[in-house]
C-alpha cells in the first residue's frame, strides 16, 4: 500500500511538473574525437516530451562520421557512426547540468579498396557517455562529454577503427522554444549555478 501511495504522489508530481513545460527538442551539430584516431563531426538531435520526465530524460539521436572529420579531403577511413541514445540531465533549472548516456546504433567504415573487403566493416555500437551541459540565457546548449565504447574492434574481430574512449562537444537550438530572443535575456536569473 505504501509503494502505491508513494507512486501516486510521484505520478502526480511529474504530471504537474510536466504541465508546466513544454516539450523540447534540440537539434545541433556534434564534433566527436576519437582518443588517438579520427574527428567525426556530424548532427544530433534530442527530445525530451513535457509528459514524461520533462527537461530530465532525453531520446536522441546522432550521426557522425569522419567524412565531415579526418576524412574529408583526405585518404582516412570513412566511417559512420549511426547512434539512438536515453540520457539524463541532473540538476534542473541550473545553468550546468551534468548528464548521463546510453547509446547503442550501427558502425560502418568504408576502406574504400576492393582488396580490404575480407576485413570487417560494420559493427554494433553500446557506448555510454558523462558529461556537462551549459544552459545559455537562449535556446543554445552547448554540452562536453567523455564515452567509452563497449564494443570495439582490432581488424581481425570487428572493425579496426573501432577505438574505446572518445569525447565530444554538441551545441544545439531547441527548436520548439517560439519566444523572442528579447525574452531570454532574463532567463540567467531564473537558472541556478
Amino acid at each position: 500500500m505504501v509503494k502505491h501511495t508513494y507512486f501516486l504522489v510521484l505520478l502526480i508530481m511529474a504530471v504537474h511538473s510536466a504541465n508546466a513545460q513544454s516539450s523540447i527538442l534540440d537539434a545541433g551539430f556534434r564534433l566527436q574525437q576519437t582518443v588517438n584516431l579520427y574527428n567525426e563531426n556530424g548532427i544530433a538531435l534530442s527530445y525530451s516530451n513535457k509528459n514524461l520526465l520533462p527537461d530530465r530524460l532525453y531520446f536522441g539521436f546522432s550521426y557522425a562520421t569522419s567524412r565531415l572529420g579526418t576524412a574529408f579531403s583526405s585518404n582516412a577511413i570513412k566511417q559512420d557512426n549511426f547512434l539512438l541514445s536515453a540520457a539524463w540531465y541532473f540538476r534542473q533549472y541550473h545553468v550546468i547540468r551534468p548528464f548521463v548516456r546510453l547509446n547503442t546504433g550501427y558502425f560502418s567504415a568504408d576502406y574504400g579498396e576492393a582488396i580490404f573487403n575480407v576485413l570487417p566493416r560494420s559493427s554494433a555500437l553500446l557506448s555510454s557517455d558523462f558529461g556537462l551541459c551549459f544552459q545559455t540565457g537562449l535556446p543554445l546548449k552547448i554540452s562536453t562529454s567523455l564515452g567509452y565504447n563497449f564494443i570495439t574492434g582490432n581488424g581481425l574481430s570487428g572493425p579496426g577503427t573501432l577505438f574505446p574512449v572518445f569525447y565530444q562537444l554538441t551545441l544545439s537550438w531547441n527548436i520548439f522554444d517560439h519566444t523572442k530572443l528579447s525574452h531570454h535575456r532574463a532567463l540567467p536569473q531564473k537558472l541556478k549555478l
